[in-house]
Parts: C-alpha cells; sequence; structure tokens
C-alpha cells in the first residue's frame, strides 16, 4: 500500500521523543515501512528523514518561542501548514492516508481527498479537535481510538470504529530480570503539571527508596516551582535520556511509579516498563486499568500519596516475568500494525465497492492493483 501518514507539527519526529505521540508515529512509520508500505511521513522539520519524511513546516515547537506568543504563532503556522497540505493531499497518489494528528482540519477536510482516510483519537475531546470531528462528513473516514477509555469519551461526538490499543516495540525495551543492586524507583515522561511527577517524588520518599527522573522539562515554570525544589540524593532528574539509556534505567528499577492527573489516553510509559519486567504502581486514570492486571501492577486512587505510596509498596512483590509476559501479551507494535493494516485494507476495498455500485470512475481500485502487481507485502 502506498499509504501518507499526517503527524502531529508541534515537535518533530525524532528520538529523544517529546511525547508519546511522536513516539507513536515514527513507530508506525518504520514498521509499515519495515512490512514493505511505501510510507510518506508529513512532519515538521528535523524529523527523522528515514521515515519517508515530507516537511511541511518548519518549527511549531513552543519551546522555540516564548509563552507570549506561542499560542499564536503555533496556531497560525499549524493551520497554514495543514491547510496546505490537505490542498495538495488532493492531487498525490495514495491508497490510504492515516492522520495522527490532533488538528482539527485534517479532519474536516477528509472527505476532499477521495481516498480512505484513517483519524487515530490520541486524546478526550477538546474544543479544536471536537469542532473537526462534528464536521467530518466523509464516508471513507474511520475513527480509531487508542483505548476504550479514550471512544468512551469521545461518544458524545462521535462512535469509533475501531478500539486498537497503542503498541512498543518490545525488543526494544529488553527484560531485566532482577532490579539495579542501587534499589531505586523511577518515573519518567513530559514534565509537566498533568503528569503528577511531584505526586511521585512525595510517594517515593513515603515508600523510602530513591527516585530516578527523566524527560524533558516542557513546562519550565512547573519544574522550577515543584520540582527542582525537591531534588537532591534522594530524588535525582537524569535529563532527557536517548532510547539506550532509557531502557536501561527503567529496567534497573524495582518499580514504576506512573501519575496522570488526567484521564490518560492509553500510557505508553506503563508498556515500556512492563516490557522491561518493572512492576507498575498508578493513578487509576484512563486506560491505565486497562492495560495493568494484579500480576504486573496495582492502581492507587487518583490524587491520593498515602495511596500511591502502598500502591508502590504492594508493586515491589510482583513477578518481574508476569510484567514481561503481560506487555507481550497486550503491548505489542505487531499487533497493533497487524490491526491497522487491516483497517487500511477494509477502508480501500468499502471505497471501490461503493465506486463500482455508483459507476463513478475512480483511481482508488487502480491503484490497489497497482500496489499488487509491485509485489508489496500486504500483512
Amino acid at each position: 500500500m502506498k499509504i501518507g501518514i499526517i503527524a502531529h507539527l508541534r515537535y518533530p519526529i525524532v528520538e529523544p521523543f517529546a511525547g508519546g505521540l511522536e513516539m507513536h508515529t515514527h513507530l508506525l512509520a518504520r514498521a509499515l515501512r519495515g512490512r514493505g508500505h511505501a510510507v510518506t511521513v508529513f512532519a515538521s522539520a528535523h524529523s527523522e528523514p528515514d521515515l519517508g519524511l515530507e516537511a511541511i513546516c518548519t518549527e511549531t515547537a513552543l519551546a522555540k518561542v516564548g509563552k507570549a506568543e506561542a499560542k499564536d504563532i503555533g496556531f497560525f503556522r499549524e493551520h497554514h501548514a495543514y491547510l496546505s497540505l490537505m490542498s495538495e493531499l488532493r492531487r498525490r497518489d495514495f491508497d490510504v492516508i492515516h492522520n495522527n494528528s490532533l488538528h482539527y482540519l485534517p479532519v474536516t477536510l477528509a472527505d476532499t481527498l477521495g481516498v480512505p482516510m484513517v483519524t487515530t483519537l490520541h486524546t478526550p475531546p477538546f474544543c479544536w479537535l471536537e469542532s473537526g470531528v462534528r464536521l467530518c462528513a466523509g464516508d471513507d473516514h474511520a475513527f480509531v481510538a487508542v483505548s476504550q477509555s479514550v471512544a468512551e469519551q469521545w461518544e458524545h461526538v462521535t462512535k469509533a470504529d475501531e478500539v486498537i490499543l497503542n503498541g512498543i516495540d518490545i525488543d526494544k525495551f529488553a527484560f531485566h530480570p532482577r532490579s539495579d543492586q542501587a534499589g531505586y524507583l523511577v518515573w519518567y515522561g513530559r514534565i509537566v503539571p498533568e503528569k503528577g511527577l511531584h505526586f511521585a517524588i512525595e510517594a517515593a520518599r513515603l515508600i523510602g527508596l530513591p527516585l530516578r527522573i527523566a524527560g524533558p522539562i516542557l513546562d519550565p515554570d512547573y519544574y522550577r516551582a515543584r520540582i527542582a525544589p525537591e531534588l537532591g540524593p534522594d530524588t535525582l532528574h537524569v535529563g532527557h535520556l536517548d532510547h539506550t539509556e532509557l531502557a536501561r534505567l527503567v529496567g534497573g528499577a524495582r518499580a514504576f511509579l506512573f501519575t496522570p492527573m488526567w484521564d490518560e489516553p492509553y500510557g505508553l510509559v506503563v508498556a515500556e516498563a512492563l516490557a522491561c519486567g518493572v512492576p507498575v504502581a498508578a493513578f487509576a486514570r484512563g486506560a491505565v486499568p486497562e492495560i495493568l492486571d494484579a500480576s504486573c501492577g496495582v492502581l492507587a486512587i487518583p490524587d491520593d500519596v498515602a495511596s500511591l505510596a502502598a500502591a508502590g509498596r504492594e508493586a515491589l512483590t510482583l513477578d518481574r516475568r508476569a510484567c514481561r509476559r503481560r506487555a507481550e501479551r497486550m503491548c505489542d507494535a505487531g499487533r497493533m500494525v497487524d490491526e491497522y493494516e487491516a483497517l487500511y485494507r477494509k477502508g480501500i476495498e468499502r471505497a471501490a465497492a461503493r465506486n463500482m455500485r455508483l459507476d463513478v470512475p475512480s483511481t482508488v481500485p487502480a491503484r490497489k492493483s497497482q500496489v499488487a502487481a509491485r509485489g508489496e507485502r500486504h500483512g
């Protein structure tokens, strides 16, 4: 298949990733290319060229502009980039478009493309994206929720056609049968208020184990006010690590403290920790209860430090091999890509069948035949 992937533009799609959405786009594109599909990723400049990159904007990262101007600059750059892209895609030869952005324009203009589009809902509804989804009237469009929790949150706007749980490359997160001799807990992710790092710091002290922190500082004010004053010998921020260093840090931990202050749509970091064999203590929010079971994690009352500390102590007793088995069963990217491939084919076949019924000339069947003739892998 010839697949176009529309990325989120706020940060480049390159390691070290700014967050889970960037990692998901990178993994999906590389996996599809590895299966023989012709993949083009429409993303911001400085993204990884090997993904089949076509840069559609120079930079929209909030970190590159001051707070006062970030909102306006980011809005207009993204709007212009996506509007130009959607106009350009009408003249491009793709079998399917996968919209992996959080922007309203790709879904609003989906019915103008003439080819099937899949939009992955990575987040609970918010006003701009919700408006775009409500305006999406294309017959060749499918919505995918990354968890049942997300699907339920979108029900008042649209029904998800599929629930496809996110996945990770579990081979890149090697199993650690034993924790590091240093005996530490770990927290990692974007350092912003809604990720709740301050709860993890307090809970780790109640548990009585040192905490290692990894991740980019994306809210400097929060970091200065709530995190930096708490750092010391027992609470270290080791920086924003590349994949190899991060997998080593996570794998050596005795447990991972996961502290979302919102309904986390999925929680890729939870899947990564499990793949390393690390038990998880987490606030019971969003999709977390869908990923964890009693063999690999312990749920805590949201925003309750004492409950999180109790969950952390219990997590220390769990079997690390059971954690790895859970990741292999629930979190493997191969399963995720299989399901997306099947959905792409379903959309292509449905569009071709409808066009034949209407006796309307369509380029979709021709493209599908060309793909088959090229001998590209379809599954």
